[in-house]
């Protein structure tokens, strides 16, 4: 029965992306109401993160910024279908990119992307493959259902232009990958536990943050650029921005870069706050001795 439904979605998914991108945007974001109202865990997951990182606000400003973010993630459901199946061409048009997109394919130290989770992330990983030609390796958590895990890894190498690895397996296989030239499409903001983690402040609260990223482009000796992903209005599409890179980062303290990641990431945020992926339960791990956020 789940692989049926899977292949329904899938199905539904796929016969969406031929629409105007204006009436997909329509249909997200009734989509993403119908979520608000209906899927109080997340709902309340969300709430409860605003209200830890944006305190400033008022509760009826939380609640209705929280359901702007859900009309957001309505719309990063509905319009998956054109980055998986929509002919490449349309992407490009669809996609507007600003910067140095072209920085990892001229240059000769390895490249890693820092990418935040807003909601047009898969559009940036998309326009990493459409609008240069370096090889570009990244991370992926798989997906309990196979055939949605199937489909996901499909969308994400119909490219032909890059190569995912699972989470849960070991760093070698992408360390080679960034030592053979591949650039690293790394996403630094999530809870993964406290494994090669640090609580350093996120919004003011500490919160489980990798050292990875770090210490992988110290050890590689790798050029860091940040991207951040928007989604625009209706049908104008699509806004991924290649940042200047960062000329400090990274340094010999793993916990220091993260800390001035995060607060670069807050920075980001701050400018488009109802795009951040709020439902994510950022702060499940807590320090020892304080009591769960949810």
């Amino acid at each position: 029965m789940r692989r049926l439904s899977a292949y329904a979605v899938l199905a539904l998914v796929w016969l969406l992306h031929v629409l105007p991108l204006a009436l997909q945007a329509a249909l997200g974001r009734g989509a993403g109401r119908l979520l608000y109202r209906f899927a109080h865990g997340r709902r309340e997951v969300a709430l409860r993160n605003v209200e830890l990182c944006l305190p400033e606000l008022a509760q009826g400003e939380r609640e209705s910024l929280v359901r702007e973010h859900f009309q957001w993630l309505g719309r990063s459901l509905v319009e998956r279908g054109l980055l998986w199946y929509a002919r490449p061409e349309r992407l490009r048009r669809l996609i507007h990119v600003e910067g140095d997109v072209g920085l990892a394919e001229r240059s000769e130290r390895p490249v890693m992307w820092l990418v935040p989770h807003f909601m047009a992330l898969d559009v940036a990983g998309a326009s990493t493959q459409l609008f240069q030609k370096r090889w570009v390796a990244s991370i992926y958590q798989a997906q309990s259902n196979p055939v949605l895990d199937a489909a996901v890894r499909r969308g994400r190498l119909r490219y032909g232009g890059g190569e995912i690895f699972s989470r849960h397996e070991s760093a070698l296989p992408l360390v080679r990958a960034i030592k053979r030239g591949a650039a690293f499409f790394n996403l630094p903001d999530m809870d993964f536990g406290l494994r090669d983690s640090a609580f350093v402040p996120f919004f003011g609260v500490p919160a489980a943050t990798l050292l990875a990223p770090s210490r992988l482009a110290r050890s590689l000796k790798m050029i860091v650029q940040p991207i951040v992903a928007e989604t625009l209005p209706g049908g104008q599409g699509y806004k991924v921005r290649f940042l200047p890179p960062w000329d400090d980062w990274p340094s010999a303290d793993a916990e220091a870069d993260a800390r001035r990641m995060n607060a670069w990431i807050e920075t980001e945020i701050r400018r488009d706050p109802a795009q951040y992926l709020w439902v994510h339960k950022r702060f499940k791990s807590r320090p020892p001795g304080a009591p769960p956020v949810y």
